[in-house]
């Protein structure tokens, strides 16, 4: 006789145990030596560099009209300075060189001398009987008397020699290649041209005059000195010719 088994509900099935964290992370690393093999992917499309804007160029365009206006402006301003210098060394009633410029003029030619052992020769020339014209028919007939004088002396003169004013009715001539007797003939005939002007003021005849004095430039000439000496030797001439008339 068989027994029968008892039936009854199942019996629990043992609980599985749950892996720690370490072991979790143990078995979620790949295998030694397994390479896991990258899917293929899709090439992306190439994006080509964008040139980037040369500001340069907007730059020039900007800056160009601003170079050409301050060059015109600055070639304006380097005239302006050389009208003004000229102006600075110049008469201007009678248009020659005014004392300063004189005096420059002198001074280079002098070094000129010393350096190529030229010669050359000073000459002061004094008005005479300017005064009374002036004081008698203005200022006005004083310098109409000035102009006609210094047209006598540009044409007793080469171009390479030089006339200036050095103030009032005096007159300096820096001349060329004179010998010292050479140059008292031309004091002398500059004297003569000047005594034959006439000028006819009111009605009135009027003639002019001037004195004239001579200083040789050498080797070892200086401009103050050298002016000096023509001046002295001026103001003696003069004291002649008033004890001559």
């Amino acid at each position: 006789m068989q027994l029968k088994k008892k039936t009854g509900p199942p019996a629990p099935k043992p609980a599985k145990r749950r892996k720690s964290a370490v072991a979790q992370r143990t078995s979620a690393a790949p295998r030694a030596g397994r390479v896991k093999a990258a899917s293929p992917r899709a090439p992306r499309a190439t994006r080509l560099p964008v040139a980037p804007r040369d500001a340069s160029k907007d730059t020039n365009k900007d800056t160009k009209p601003t170079i050409r206006r301050l060059r015109a402006e600055l070639a304006r301003a380097q005239a302006r300075i050389g009208e003004l210098q000229a102006s600075a060394d110049t008469d201007f009633l009678l248009d020659i060189p005014n004392r300063r410029g004189f005096e420059r003029e002198l001074r280079r030619s002098i070094a000129y001398i010393k350096r190529y052992s030229a010669k050359g020769a000073l000459i002061v020339l004094d008005v005479d009987r300017l005064k009374p014209v002036n004081d008698a028919f203005g200022h006005a007939a004083g310098d109409r008397v000035l102009k006609a004088i210094v047209a006598v002396l540009l044409r007793h003169v080469r171009a390479s020699d030089v006339i200036g004013r050095l103030g009032g009715d005096e007159f300096a001539l820096l001349l060329w290649n004179l010998s010292e007797t050479d140059a008292h003939a031309k004091a002398a005939a500059l004297e003569q041209a000047i005594d034959r002007l006439t000028f006819m003021f009111a009605g009135r005849t009027v003639t002019a005059g001037a004195s004239a004095g001579v200083a040789i430039l050498g080797p070892h000439a200086e401009a103050g000195r050298a002016l000096e000496e023509a001046d002295s030797a001026m103001y003696t001439r003069k004291a002649q010719r008033r004890h001559e008339a």
